[in-house]
């Protein structure tokens, strides 16, 4: 049975699933958010009172996701410089496009996995971004 994994130093999974899955070689990691650990609140977005989205700032959200996926992968026995394949929702790509891709240029400068960007119409939270990630384990 493949290897789960649950971690506090990320933010709890909206849904019934663990952070990642680790099956043989490979570590699939759950979709990633910005959301902060133990708390709903999420870097750059200001609600309004029935939670609508009135505002955001993409690159504290695409810092956030970052560091959220490098918790996971260390916490999971992994590393940064492991991921082979990204998947990327934006819930902006007109207007968040650029900003996203530089910051990524900036955060994968020395691995570059393999990505795919895709524009999703809504997030389960209000959050403009999640990352979906395949990496290697160490040692295997």
């Amino acid at each position: 049975m493949p290897d789960v994994l649950r971690t506090n130093r990320a933010p709890k999974p909206v849904g019934a699933y663990p952070h990642a899955r680790r099956v043989g070689e490979l570590l699939f990691l759950s979709g990633v958010g910005p959301r902060r650990a133990g708390t709903t609140a999420i870097p750059g977005v200001t609600l309004d009172d029935a939670g609508n989205v009135v505002a955001y700032d993409i690159e504290a959200q695409c810092r956030s996701v970052f560091e959220n996926v490098r918790v996971i992968l260390e916490d999971a026995g992994s590393s940064w410089d492991r991921l082979v394949d990204v998947t990327v929702f934006l819930t902006n790509m007109k207007d968040d496009f650029a900003a996203f891709n530089r910051l990524y240029a900036e955060y994968f400068a020395e691995n570059q996995p393999c990505r795919t960007t895709v524009e999703v119409n809504a997030l389960p939270t209000p959050i403009a971004i999640e990352l979906k990630c395949i990496a290697t384990m160490p040692g295997v």
